[in-house]
């Protein structure tokens, strides 16, 4: 066969092809696949050669071996993805001489292989031929999976060639190994090196089958000694030498432990652990309190789910209409399980991804965990995690301890019945710690992805795999989760919802609910869009909607009541019955002043039922330059202010305030709802305003609001919680809000419907919120 100068070449990862050979292997890579598709175009013939290093993705000339084989591709098949399932066959050895391109695939120059001369007598020739085959035929019949073809193509091989090729490619041993052999320089020395790895291989697989054979006997042995023990059960009843003349604990029950540790099939050691232990329970009395011990522990043991799994259900669509159906919102939530699930699916292996959920109450964050259970098809238990100060809690008691327990862990996994469900930690934030311990601290184990595939608890005293839980946290607050456990964990964050999110809630998800709840359908009780809103405006107040299913509740009730009285058999609610069947409006709306005036600024605030707006007001009058803040504040906002009054006298000239006004001047700032504590870094731009307002005279805009902290040379510095603050001045009607320019980010997480109708300035420096907020300035 006549070679061509040059030709493509496609490295195979951890497999060597020889001639006369066929083979089939997948490809993937972009430059074999476009290999592949250049020699289908021609004569199909393309050179295979193993490269050096498995990892390497882009291997160049020097990292393959030098020695391939020219083979014909006879057959390619696209499988999933990009992959492409080839079928070739090998024809001849090339040596690899240099590189033509390396684009768009690799083309490499070869010449012929030309075999070294060896002198060796025909006898001797003959002879290594015989032991090659005899020896093959030996390893074949202790070999796994050693197919007939195979052997028929080694016994009728003539040619020491052609023989050598076919042993070496159906030999189960490295691929450097079979590359040794393919760039052997003649037959007879490829012959001489399979002798010596076929005679390895048959000395490792006769070890193996030792092994097992020992371990079989081992088995039988446990066997036997079950049918001799049940012999002597029967000899015993007939003798009538029962329980009642030795008072030990039943064989029955001690057989069950016996079988029921070896089904489960445990290491060796954890095996001889709990089969020590039902040696101690058989040879204790009945009544004993120990033997009461030892039964409760091997009970707890045998009842955990050592191999229990659901199988996970990775689809993203089916996963994408559980969470939408569940819950109306939350984008960012279900986009990261989404993201979770997608790598489950392509990187099964993957271990270690802990999920914390952070939000304000009733947001939904244990609901979450629910349905990510569900999408996933995983089963859900939850713990619930506050208030416990005991490190035992966790890890479980020794069981030498009267009442002793496992911890919350395992018996979270033991009640989900399934060793990779998702166990839900709630409210991890209120852990606690005293002198028994640091709960926390017991919490790095079980999180840790390097450590918990062998948790100890206290009371097994074995090691339970915990690699394949799910484990997902809730918490009200970031601040107060210990730090080690905050670093081995993901933070979502969900924050609260917006009036119109818990419109759409109420309709879709609380409505129905208690509605069933209270025996009502949707013919007997209806309620409009008019009501919801007023309800969550003036009855509820909250980041979550806990208060508003409660007050949905409540109307339901109410309805049943009057339906069961016979009284009318349909109920229709709108938002003027609101007073009659819940009393008063609770929460008045926040209205805008009536015109613009002189030291007062609507400063935004945020709290952990949402956002609010306080009217910050600042009176000046003749003193000696004493400042009064008031309104219940601590110590941020304190120190806001007094810094907004530094460098308000360090720019008095600019502003048209008199130099010693600080000496002449008593100022008052006042904070709105003083019964109410204020604290936080946001109100330093807005006590500026309304000091330079009352100092100058001049009046601040009433249809604007404003948020950020303000340095001494007049910065504008970022703010948090700018999505509640902005939805605040939603509602009470303000057309403008300032914020720091460094929160320009924060604006796409704003609410379109917000959004639309607000107008946003970003500020860097005081001069461009006086440009805005001063009217007529």
């Amino acid at each position: 066969m006549e070679l061509p100068p040059m030709i493509p070449l496609l490295p195979l990862r951890g497999m060597t092809v020889f001639p006369h050979m066929v083979v089939h292997f997948d490809v993937g890579r972009e430059k074999s696949v476009k290999a592949l598709e250049a020699v289908m175009k021609g004569d199909r013939r393309i050179l295979l050669a193993a490269q050096r290093d498995l990892r390497d993705d882009e291997p160049g000339i020097d990292q393959i071996y030098s020695v391939g084989t020219v083979a014909v591709i006879r057959q390619v098949l696209k499988i999933s993805g990009d992959s492409i399932r080839v079928m070739a066959e090998g024809q001849e050895r090339v040596r690899i001489t240099g590189q033509v391109s390396d684009s768009p695939f690799l083309l490499a120059t070869i010449e012929p292989f030309i075999p070294t001369k060896r002198r060796l007598s025909a006898v001797r020739g003959e002879a290594l031929v015989r032991s090659a085959v005899e020896l093959f035929n030996d390893y074949a019949s202790i070999a796994p999976k050693m197919s007939d073809e195979v052997l028929f193509n080694v016994n009728s091989e003539k040619s020491p060639e052609a023989l050598a090729d076919t042993m070496a490619q159906n030999l189960a041993v490295s691929f450097e190994q079979q590359q040794e052999i393919l760039e052997a320089g003649n037959a007879y020395s490829r012959l001489e090196l399979l002798i010596g790895l076929i005679t390895h291989e048959i000395d490792v697989l006769n070890i193996e089958r030792e092994i097992q054979g020992k371990l079989r006997g081992q088995l039988s042995k446990n066997q036997r000694d079950y049918y001799l023990r049940e012999q002597l059960k029967t000899i015993q009843e007939e003798l009538n030498e029962g329980d009642e003349t030795g008072g030990s604990v039943d064989d029955n029950d001690i057989d069950y432990y016996r079988q029921a540790i070896v089904k489960l099939e445990f290491a060796q050691d954890i095996e001889e652990k709990l089969m020590k232990e039902t040696h101690r329970l058989a040879q204790m009395h009945f009544s004993s309190p120990e033997a009461a011990v030892i039964r409760t522990y091997l009970d707890t043991v045998l009842e955990l789910p050592w191999r229990e799994r659901t199988d996970d259900r990775l689809s993203i669509k089916a996963a994408e209409r559980v969470l939408n159906t569940d819950h109306y919102g939350l984008d960012k939530v279900k986009e990261r399980i989404l993201e979770f699930l997608a790598v489950k699916q392509l990187a099964p292996e993957l271990k270690g991804q802990i999920l914390c959920l952070v939000g304000p109450p009733g947001v939904g964050k244990t609901s979450v965990g629910g349905s990510i259970a569900r999408a996933l098809n995983r089963k859900l238990s939850r713990i619930s995690l506050g208030g416990v100060r005991d490190e035992a809690d966790i890890r479980g008691h020794r069981k030498t301890y009267i009442g002793a327990m496992p911890g919350r862990v395992i018996q979270g996994v033991k009640q989900a019945g399934s060793g990779n469900c998702i166990l839900l930690l709630d409210e991890i934030d209120k852990l606690g710690a005293d002198y028994r311990g640091d709960p926390s601290a017991a919490l790095l184990e079980v999180l840790d992805p390097e450590q918990n595939h062998a948790f100890r608890d206290h009371y097994l005293e074995i090691p339970f795999d915990l690699s394949d839980v799910l484990f997902i946290a809730t918490a009200n607050r970031a601040d107060t989760i210990p730090r080690a456990l905050l670093d081995r964990m993901e933070v979502i964050e969900l924050t609260s919802y917006t009036d119109e999110e818990k419109l759409h809630i109420a309709k879709r998800h609380l409505l129905g609910k208690q509605m069933g709840r209270h025996g009502l359908d949707k013919t007997q009780f209806k309620v409009n869009d008019g009501l919801l809103r007023e309800l969550i405006a003036g009855y509820t107040k909250e980041s979550g909607v806990r208060q508003l299913e409660r007050q949905l509740a409540t109307l339901c009730r109410k309805a049943a009541k009057r339906i069961a009285d016979g009284d009318v058999t349909a109920v229709k609610l709108t938002a003027a019955d609101l007073p009659t069947l819940l009393g008063p409006r609770k929460y008045k709306p926040e209205r805008l002043p009536g015109k613009n005036e002189v030291g007062v600024v609507n400063g935004l605030a945020w709290t952990s039922v949402g956002g609010e707006l306080l009217e910050v007001e600042a009176g000046v009058v003749d003193g000696s330059g004493k400042v009064e803040l008031t309104g219940n504040l601590g110590a941020v906002m304190k120190e806001s202010a007094r810094a907004a009054l530094t460098y308000i006298r360090s720019r008095a000239d600019s502003l048209s305030i008199a130099p010693d006004f600080y000496t002449k001047k008593d100022i008052h700032v006042h904070f709105p709802e003083g019964a109410v504590p204020k604290d936080g870094p946001s109100a330093g731009i807005t006590a500026a305003v309304a000091m330079i307002s009352a100092l100058t005279g001049r009046a601040v805009r009433r249809d604007l609001a404003m948020t950020g902290e303000i340095s001494l040379r007049g910065r504008v510095l970022p703010i948090g919680g700018l999505k509640e603050k902005t939805m605040a001045a939603y509602r009470a009607g303000v057309r403008t809000v300032i914020s720091p320019a460094d929160n320009e980010s924060d604006l796409a997480e704003i609410d379109p419907t917000v959004r639309a109708a607000l107008q946003f300035v970003t500020a860097d420096h005081m001069d461009d919120v006086l440009r805005v907020a001063l009217a007529g300035a």
